[in-house]
């Protein structure tokens, strides 16, 4: 029985301190909760956001039914909000100005505010209800475009009454927009119905104000220098779609997102495969790209890197994405990557099957050990192999709460991502850290973290609307212009 238990023994874990965020470029303000920062220390580019937007200014775009209830929603970002749920994580809400050092504000011209009637038949030509709705979302950005230095984001209401028109064969009305908006340099926030009548004020107004901010163009919060992470380290998020019908696609577009050492996002680049796919069932299951076509998007991505970073290349370049890297891809990444000193390819799988309950010391006699009352703590790393570990992004993290234990979402057992490394050197601890640390970095909400890495959430979420928009240029694009 011992014998067969050494054989199933897992291996010792190791636990990872909670990565901390910096709100200013000296290092120095530091927070592990990035909504406490903002709070105590203000946005990472509040010293200098107001030399160039000295007000963020909204323009609108929506139905009469919801026109007297956006002026409310502004006003409630512009007020102070004391926590009603998550309290042990979220502060209190002291106002849009307070926080990021700038008054939110109507756009002043009445052409930036465009209202629609609320009847979905009257939107457009005739044709089914995503045409008029498509019809109308393209009238209102070429409108819109025609006064782009009148305001900073769009707010676009879709009621849930239009809902029949939100998607159809080929069409997603949310990807559209973004495409739309993305052709005239025009950042959209989408709201619903739900928006107005959400109960819980405080975090309404920093999920609403941090992703408005973002998209204006500031930085809110960056990481800061994680240990054993060298300088000049950069990161690739890549993801994968079939785009139009996947019955029938034989070619891959690729979405490839890059990332400084800190976290921050530059530029992504939508890539068009030139290589037809060999074998479109297995595409299904796992596209991949050929040498030639891996070796042109990272080139265009290291470019990007270049670019922003006066031509000199990265330290050490870590690629991420969420299957395996086939033989061809890891030769075509080599090859792009070939004046790169460190080059990390990683596989990040967000459901490996595994779970993890934490124990603590029973207190009753003759039992060693009982479940604790909080799942296992975010960080934990249980390594496999020499290539391979499980981490815990999600998980207990006392550090970030005020009042002892938080559990994001307070609900389940967590389960781990799996880590898989085909190229680079170094700990598999290290690869882990930075993992963990990239799950903070996505600007389009208020968690404390992400189930993945941005890296992989910003690429997904790009391939997504890629796929669901043919049309859309293969060019490189800043991400504000898709959240």
């Amino acid at each position: 029985m011992s014998a067969n238990y050494t054989k199933s023994k897992l291996p010792p874990f190791s636990l990872l301190d909670e990565p901390q965020l910096t709100f200013s470029p000296d290092d120095r303000s530091l927070d592990v909760n990035p909504l406490r920062g903002l709070d105590r220390y203000s946005a990472y580019s509040s010293s200098s956001f107001p030399s160039y937007t000295p007000a963020l200014r909204i323009a609108t775009l929506g139905p009469s039914s919801g026109w007297k209830k956006l002026p409310a929603l502004i006003d409630t970002l512009r007020s102070n909000h004391g926590p009603s749920d998550r309290k042990e994580y979220v502060p209190k809400f002291r106002g849009f100005e307070r926080v990021f050092g700038i008054p939110l504000i109507a756009a002043q011209t009445a052409a930036a505010h465009i209202k629609w009637p609320d009847n979905l038949s009257s939107l457009g030509p005739d044709g089914p209800p995503h045409n008029r709705l498509l019809h109308a979302l393209r009238d209102g950005m070429n409108r819109l475009s025609l006064h782009r230095d009148q305001f900073d984001v769009v707010l676009v209401h879709l009621p849930d009454a239009w809902q029949v028109a939100f998607r159809a064969s080929g069409f997603d009305a949310h990807d559209m927009l973004k495409a739309l908006g993305a052709a005239h340099s025009i950042p959209t926030q989408v709201i619903n119905d739900g928006v107005f009548n959400f109960g819980f004020k405080a975090s309404l107004a920093w999920r609403l104000s941090i992703a408005l901010y973002v998209k204006a163009g500031g930085i809110p919060w960056k990481l800061a220098p994680l240990p054993g992470v060298p300088e000049n380290t950069a990161y690739i998020g890549l993801a994968y779609a079939l785009r139009g019908n996947p019955q029938d696609a034989h070619y891959v577009t690729c979405c490839s997102q890059v990332f400084d050492a800190d976290g921050g996002g530059m530029q992504f680049v939508a890539f068009e495969a030139r290589d037809p796919v060999k074998n479109v069932e297995e595409a299904r299951r796992n596209p991949f790209l050929s040498r030639s076509d891996m070796r042109a998007v990272l080139a265009r991505s290291l470019n990007l890197y270049q670019s922003r970073n006066g031509g000199l290349l990265p330290r050490r370049l870590v690629v991420h994405k969420t299957t395996s890297f086939k033989a061809e891809e890891l030769e075509g990444a080599l090859d792009a990557l070939s004046a790169v000193p460190e080059v990390e390819c990683v596989e990040v799988a967000s459901s490996p099957g595994w779970r993890g309950v934490w124990l603590k010391q029973s207190r009753i006699a003759g039992r060693r050990s009982d479940p604790d009352g909080y799942p296992v703590p975010r960080g934990i790393v249980l390594q496999r192999s020499g290539v391979s570990a499980l981490v815990w992004v999600a998980g207990n993290a006392p550090r970030a709460s005020s009042r002892g234990d938080f559990y994001q979402g307070g609900k389940s057992i967590p389960r781990p991502i799996s880590l898989i490394r085909y190229a680079g050197g170094g700990t598999m601890e290290l690869t882990a850290l930075e993992a963990l640390a990239l799950t903070k970095m996505d600007w389009n909400n208020d968690a404390l973290y992400d189930p993945v890495p941005v890296t992989i959430r910003y690429s997904q979420r790009l391939a997504r609307t890629i796929a669901n928009v043919p049309t859309l240029p293969g060019k490189a694009y800043p991400y504000r212009l898709f959240m």
